[in-house]
């Protein structure tokens, strides 16, 4: 099979990348229809609880980081306070997340999923996975280190130690839940 993108396509080449101006918009492009096809299957799921991207990313981040606060939680989603005010309220009000007052300070409400919550996680997570999964085995050794590290350098250089972090740290809490699970 052909490679999606060709090794030496016609055009300028813009930098240290060597990536032509052609090779650069397939990239786009790609990236476009990746991102389209990864969020099909949740948005259907979502679709059946009458939820949107939104609540997604809500029950994604804090399944990974239960007892994190709404400002932890609007620095990651970089959305209104008042969106996401809407969408905590739905999810709340239909079992999906809990609040909890914080112990130092009983101001802060710390935000963790119900049974119910976490189940539809994983369900919207499993086909991202599978996709992901499939993805880097077609892709071959090395794949997915690329990939990340593609992905990574595309986050915004004054944003990258705090996806870094967060990484690292929602991934020791994921196996800590695993442990325990």
């Amino acid at each position: 099979m052909a490679d999606v993108i060709p090794a030496q396509a016609p055009g300028h080449s813009n930098g240290a990348s060597g990536l032509t101006d052609q090779e650069t918009v397939a990239l786009i492009e790609l990236m476009f229809f990746a991102y389209r096809d990864f969020v099909s299957d949740p948005d259907e799921i979502l679709a059946q609880f009458g939820f949107g991207r939104a609540h997604h990313r809500v029950l994604h981040f804090v399944g990974r980081d239960p007892g994190m606060t709404v400002q932890q939680l609007l620095d990651i989603l970089r959305i209104t306070k008042q969106s996401l005010g809407r969408v905590l309220k739905e999810l709340i009000d239909k079992g999906y997340v809990y609040q909890k007052e914080g112990e130092s300070d009983r101001r802060q409400r710390l935000l963790h999923l119900t049974a119910a919550g976490d189940a539809l996680r994983q369900r919207l997570m499993g086909p991202q996975m599978e996709r992901i999964r499939r993805a880097a085995a077609l892709s071959g050794g090395g794949a997915a280190q690329a990939c990340r590290r593609t992905l990574y350098n595309m986050v915004s250089p004054a944003n990258r130690a705090a996806v870094r972090d967060w990484i690292e740290r929602a991934s020791v809490l994921g196996d800590e839940a695993g442990k325990r699970g």
